[in-house]
């Protein structure tokens, strides 16, 4: 394989290859020296690319609308997949796509904007992670009622136009339950007036998925009635990641701090701990009224622990609702952290403001699940 083919490639599939060829030190490189790794390593092994790659371009094409940071993106990569199109409106997330995803299209705009009637019948996936704050089980939950409410609709629309082979929506689990579970009958019903496909959805908890993280998202999955391979979800793993597999050798990053008074407050708490493990004057102090509220408030000046996957990261890791301190240090995950628990790989770059990176990761499908789920797709798809 020349270079010229190699540089077609994607860094996700030079590093199989890499990985596959025995290749050492390759992920802090830039994609050119990756090639010259690969060129130098096995020459004579060059003539086709490993068994284990698809060929260039991928066999299976992907549009993802409401992208975000690219978690979902560069899992589905991870499993073969090629992006025809990646789109969000956060200007931040864009910049972070095109950095990590040069070969790809991004869109960067509302996805009510983009013309994708090119794409009728020509692509494998649809995909993407609809907004879901109207349907999040700590917020107002107003569903499809919110403004928000409305790209579910419009992906909806999308869909009908361009007719993939799969779609898969992800959203979060308080979808399930919004209005009674009529919101998603609504949205099931809505999606499957073309009568095209077989539609099924799960809530899956990434912590079972090689994921050191307890995360439950909810997939919808829609596959072509046409299709002869009935789609099956990922089987769970039996064996959890915790803190302790990712949380070494981690690279520097920009931090959150705490102010004094909290870090002095975090020295009495446990790994695995929160704010019932201070004295009770201290605990009445930091909660205020909440104190007498009752409720678990497990979140609340919570430290991770190291034996445990960490909790839901959020979109800021040190809001006093969802606290997640370092099991180990009084501060709050660094930026790169916040990244390794999501299963990006350390490579992987993010543009903007240290609190745009947090948000873009908190909010981002992690990568090891998204890779499952695009394993489970291709198998319908071949």
């Amino acid at each position: 394989m020349s270079g010229q083919t190699l540089n077609k490639l994607s860094k996700a599939m030079l590093f199989q290859m890499c990985e596959t060829l025995n290749i050492q030190k390759y992920k802090y490189r830039n994609k050119t020296e990756i090639i010259q790794l690969i060129m130098q390593g096995s020459p004579t092994n060059l003539i086709a690319a490993p068994t284990n790659l698809t060929d260039v371009p991928n066999n299976f094409t992907f549009i993802e609308v409401c992208a975000g940071g690219g978690g979902l993106s560069a899992g589905l990569i991870k499993s073969g997949f090629t992006p025809l199109l990646l789109n969000d409106n956060n200007k931040d997330c864009c910049k972070t796509l095109q950095k990590n995803h040069p070969e790809a299209n991004v869109v960067c705009g509302s996805m009510a904007d983009i013309d994708f009637s090119p794409y009728v019948d020509k692509v494998d996936l649809l995909t993407g992670g609809v907004p879901c704050q109207s349907f999040s089980q700590a917020g107002a939950r107003r569903g499809l009622d919110d403004p928000r409410g409305d790209l579910m609709m419009k992906f909806i629309e999308i869909l009908n136009l361009v007719r993939p082979k799969v779609f898969m929506i992800e959203n979060v689990k308080g979808l399930l339950t919004h209005d009674g579970g009529n919101t998603i009958k609504t949205i099931i019903d809505t999606m499957n007036q073309s009568g095209e496909y077989n539609i099924q959805y799960m809530c899956l908890d990434a912590s079972k998925f090689g994921v050191p993280q307890k995360r439950e998202r909810v997939f919808i999955v829609g596959t072509k009635k046409s299709l002869t391979t009935d789609f099956q979800y990922p089987v769970e793993q039996p064996c959890k990641k915790v803190l302790k597999d990712v949380l070494t050798d981690v690279p520097a990053s920009p931090c959150a701090k705490y102010s004094n008074d909290k870090i002095e407050l975090y020295k009495l708490i446990p790994q695995g701990g929160c704010w019932v493990n201070l004295p009770e004057d201290l605990q009445r102090q930091y909660l205020g009224n909440s104190f007498y509220s009752g409720g678990g408030k497990r979140g609340i000046l919570h430290r991770l622990s190291m034996d445990k996957p960490a909790l839901t990261l959020l979109c800021t890791p040190s809001q006093k609702q969802t606290e997640r301190c370092h099991p180990l240090e009084e501060r709050p995950l660094t930026v790169r952290e916040y990244a390794r628990i999501q299963t990006f790989d350390d490579n992987y770059e993010f543009v903007g403001s240290m609190n745009s990176q947090y948000k873009q990761i908190g909010n981002a499908v992690p990568v090891t699940l998204a890779h499952r789920m695009g394993e489970c797709i291709k198998k319908v798809l071949m």
